[in-house]
């Protein structure tokens, strides 16, 4: 078995050798492999540099390494990977260093023991460590989970965590729209709809970024979260 590892990447010069090295380090249950497929949305900084170098310096690491022309957005970037992955699971990996790779195990033990079909990492359930950040960010994460969870019927603590793990097979028949941080509400309400689909949540970690130190999101996202909620729910 295979997992295809998406890392969408714009302007992570400063992270993304340290990410791929803690990513082709991590050894994944039941000797489960792992291919990598990053994907640069048009970076302005070091950040091909840093990932062309990367992959001549380690020739026997598996990764695909996929250049935007020009930036189109985070959603678009994972659009690229997702139709490139083999694997027969899929998940996502933020390059900024949020959510800690070394936790795949955790995603992947409810799809190995054949129960789940989708795995969501939640930041907002179990015993794992959290970094104290921003007040309103939960808020808003909160009522758009709350939110989606309306439309859905599901029950989930963190429609919006960059951890999702996938069925490939699943997630390629899906025709997903949204070029940017559209892209977690939107899958949300495609898959909540397929038939019988198992959807799982685990806790995970997460140590946040201030906007000082990276974070790119912000209440413009939150704005066009809604609105994907509304528009992938009402009218599919």
């Amino acid at each position: 078995m295979k997992l295809s590892v998406i890392i969408p990447v714009f302007n992570e010069g400063k992270t993304i050798q340290r990410l791929l090295d803690i990513v082709t380090d991590i050894r994944l249950i039941y000797d489960i492999q792992k291919e990598i497929i990053v994907v640069n949305d048009c970076s302005d900084d070091d950040t091909d540099s840093a990932i062309t170098a990367y992959i001549s310096a380690n020739p026997d690491k598996n990764i695909l390494y996929i250049k935007h022309d020009v930036n189109i957005g985070k959603g678009a970037a994972i659009h690229t990977g997702i139709t490139r992955a083999t694997g027969e699971y899929t998940i996502i990996q933020d390059a900024d260093l949020e959510y800690d790779p070394g936790e795949y195990n955790i995603l992947l033990e409810p799809v190995i023991n054949g129960k789940a079909d989708v795995v969501y990492g939640s930041r907002f359930m179990g015993a794992k460590p959290h970094r104290v950040l921003f007040f309103w960010h939960t808020v808003g994460n909160n009522l758009l989970t709350f939110m989606s969870n309306m439309f859905t019927n599901l029950n989930l603590t963190d429609m919006e965590t960059g951890y999702k793990l996938f069925n490939t097979k699943i997630l390629q028949q899906l025709k997903l729209e949204e070029k940017r941080f559209g892209f977690e509400p939107e899958v949300t309400a495609k898959i909540a709809r397929i038939p019988d689909i198992r959807i799982y949540e685990v806790g995970i970690s997460y140590y946040g970024r201030t906007y000082k130190e990276g974070k790119k999101i912000n209440w413009k996202d939150g704005v066009k979260a809604v609105y994907c909620i509304i528009r992938y729910n009402l009218f599919p």
